[in-house]
C-alpha cells in the first residue's frame, strides 16, 4: 500500500481541493506544512517498507499525475511545489529517487541538481521536462541526472524508469558494502571470510572469488560462460569441467547437512545462488 506526504507551501487556500483530488493515497495522513491532516476514514496506513521518492514539481496537474503513477505502483512519495523546499527536502532526509522538473520558479532543476549533488547526494535522479531536444537532455545529464523523460509522459514508462533507477541504486550500494548476505550465509570482504549460520567457511582466493560473484548476483542465473569470465577472466573453454569442480567444493562447504541449499544447478542453464 503506498504512502504520500504532500507539501504545499504556497497555496494553501486549495489544501482541502488537493486532498480530495490525491484518492491514490493509502497512508493515514496526509503531511502538509508539517501540519497532519487526517484522511478519509477507509485509508489504511501503509504496513511494509516502501522505496521513497521525492517529486520535486511546480505544476499541480502534473504533480498529482506522477503522485498518482508512483502510489499506484507501491511507493510512498513526498511532493514538493518548490526548487527550495526540494533542495531542503533532499539535504534533510533520505530517498531512494527524486523525480525533478527542469523548469521551475525561483530555482530550477538544473541549480537543484548540481546543488544536492555538490553536497555529496548521489540519489538518483530523474529529469522530467517539456524541453526535449537532445542538448537539452544531456545538459541535465551532465549536470548529474541520471535517466531523462520529456513531457507528456506515460505511466508505464514513468513507473518503468523508476523501477531501472532503484535496480540501479541497489547495485551501487551492494557493491559499496563490505558485507554480503544471502539468506543466513554472510561474506566479509574486507576480513575475506564466509560464515552460514555459526559455521566458518574455510575459502581459498578461488573458491572466495566464485563465492562473491554468486552473491553479488544472488537470485539471478549464471551461465558457465559468465562464471568463467568474470572468475577467471578467460574466454570460456566448452571443454573444461573446471567450473563444475570449483562450484562442486564450494557447495560441500555452503550446503552443509541439514542446510536449506542455496547453491543449486539450473538444468541446461548454468547456476544460481540463493
Amino acid at each position: 500500500m503506498a504512502k504520500i506526504k504532500v507539501c504545499l507551501t504556497s497555496d494553501g487556500v486549495a489544501l482541502n481541493a488537493y486532498l480530495k483530488e490525491l484518492s491514490c493515497c493509502t497512508a493515514a495522513h496526509l503531511r502538509y506544512c508539517g501540519f497532519a491532516f487526517l484522511a478519509p476514514a477507509s485509508i489504511t496506513p501503509a504496513t511494509q517498507t516502501m522505496a521513497k521518492i521525492l517529486t520535486i514539481e511546480d505544476d499541480r496537474i502534473v504533480g498529482r499525475d506522477i503522485v498518482d503513477t508512483l502510489c499506484d505502483a507501491g511507493f510512498e512519495v513526498e511532493w514538493v511545489l518548490s526548487g527550495q523546499d526540494g533542495i531542503a527536502r533532499a539535504v534533510h532526509d533520505e530517498f531512494d529517487v527524486i523525480t525533478l522538473d527542469r523548469v521551475l520558479p525561483g530555482i530550477d532543476g538544473l541549480t537543484i541538481l548540481k546543488t544536492i549533488r555538490g553536497v555529496g547526494i548521489e540519489t538518483p535522479v530523474l529529469m522530467i521536462s517539456a524541453l526535449s531536444d537532445v542538448d537539452e537532455r544531456v545538459r541535465g545529464l551532465l549536470a548529474g541526472g541520471d535517466d531523462y523523460i520529456p513531457k507528456p509522459f506515460s505511466a508505464e514508462e514513468m513507473k518503468a524508469r523508476i523501477e531501472v533507477l532503484l535496480r540501479r541504486r541497489g547495485r551501487r550500494q551492494q557493491a559499496a558494502s563490505t558485507v554480503l548476505r544471502v539468506d543466513d550465509l554472510e561474506i566479509d570482504l574486507i576480513a575475506r571470510t564466509a560464515t552460514r549460520g555459526e559455521h566458518v567457511v574455510a575459502l581459498p582466493p578461488v573458491e572466495f572469488k566464485l563465492l562473491e560473484y554468486f552473491a553479488r548476483n544472488s537470485g539471478q542465473i549464471l551461465t558457465r560462460t559468465m562464471i568463467f569470465q568474470s572468475v577467471w577472466d578467460m574466454h570460456f573453454d566448452p571443454g573444461t569441467n573446471l567450473i563444475e569442480v570449483y562450484v562442486g567444493l564450494l557447495r560441500r562447504k555452503i550446503d552443509l547437512a541439514g542446510m536449506r541449499p542455496l547453491l543449486k544447478t539450473v538444468r541446461g542453464s548454468g547456476y544460481m545462488l540463493g
